[in-house]
């Protein structure tokens, strides 16, 4: 029962990783290398949804977009990472519960 509301906890997470993941397969290649920073805000905001959440996820990507404008530097800008996480990133990039073995 914990594991099904953790999943259903973590579906608007995985809901906009899919949607940035859909937006970097199809939109994305059409413009090209042109982003300042490393990773590409794309990369940038699919990270912040998986390791932040959707909330604190939305206000890094669009903090980020903010600075990437024509007179930044750019340069190497991670997510800010958490001390401890509670989900694992699976293969496909979709967040799960981390579930203890007792």
């Amino acid at each position: 029962m914990r594991r099904v509301a953790l999943e259903l906890w973590l579906a608007p997470r995985n809901l906009a990783i899919l949607v940035m993941k859909l937006y970097r397969r199809l939109i994305s290649p059409l413009y090209g290398e042109v982003c300042r920073y490393y990773p590409s805000c794309s990369r940038y905001s699919m990270e912040a949804y998986q390791q932040r959440g959707l909330l604190l996820g939305i206000a890094l990507t669009i903090w980020r977009l903010l600075r990437c404008n024509p007179f930044s530097a750019g340069g190497i800008d991670d997510v800010p990472q958490r001390r401890v996480t509670y989900f694992d990133i699976n293969s496909r990039g979709f967040v799960r519960p981390r579930i203890r073995k007792a």
